[in-house]
């Protein structure tokens, strides 16, 4: 669907704007600590619309879709939003100088916009402050009887306690989407306890209980 950025309020355009400077799946509490706060009807129009896609329960993760990158890419240099602020004022004025850069650079924001980690430059981390998602993969290593086995995500939760549930959650559904990782729910649902049920993690609404990673 080719959506025109003045389609959008100024608030849904903050929002693809904030997702597209952190590149990386967003959760919510973290959303709203970056940029306005993404209610109900505005979170289902840019799904539907195919311009963010939301995952999770506890709490949703939002990602910028190929479609909004598209859009924010559109959004340098288009009119700022009617009834905006000084500082909204301010921001696309910032935006359409960033737009006569990218066009004279021949660049697209994703060459420009890359997750924390990766445009980050020092010395190497120490390994307490490794990436969650390699946290993840240390520790199912460490719990599956061999690579591709099926662990828990309780059992995988409970050997990383340190790890926030949000973080967990949201690397897992990065991890999801990567080569040789595989979550699915657990067939027999009455085996699970609650605290198996408590420890899922939803991807497309389905609550995904087991997890195997290849390598």
């Amino acid at each position: 669907m080719n959506v025109a950025p003045d389609e959008l309020t100024g608030s849904e355009q903050a929002v693809l704007l904030v997702l597209m400077a952190e590149s990386r799946p967003v959760p919510n509490p973290e959303l709203e600590r970056l940029g306005p706060k993404l209610d109900k009807p505005q979170r289902d129009r840019l799904n539907r619309l195919g311009l963010i896609e939301t995952t999770g329960t506890r709490p949703l993760v939002h990602e910028l879709t190929d479609a909004g990158w598209a859009l924010c890419r559109r959004l340098f240099g288009t009119d700022t939003p009617p009834r905006s602020s000084g500082q909204g004022r301010a921001l696309y004025t910032l935006l359409g100088a960033l737009g006569r850069y990218f066009q004279q650079a021949e660049l697209v924001p994703a060459d420009v916009f890359l997750p924390a980690d990766e445009a980050a430059a020092g010395p190497e981390p120490r390994p307490d402050a490794a990436q969650p998602e390699i946290r993840l993969r240390t520790a199912y290593a460490g719990l599956a009887a061999r690579p591709g086995g099926w662990v828990s995500l309780l059992r995988l939760r409970q050997a990383v306690p340190e790890l926030p549930r949000p973080t967990v959650d949201a690397a897992l559904i990065s991890l999801y989407q990567q080569p040789g990782v595989s979550l699915i729910p657990e067939e027999n649902q009455k085996v699970l306890t609650p605290d198996d049920r408590e420890a899922a993690v939803a991807i497309g609404n389905q609550d995904k209980h087991l997890i195997a990673i290849e390598s």
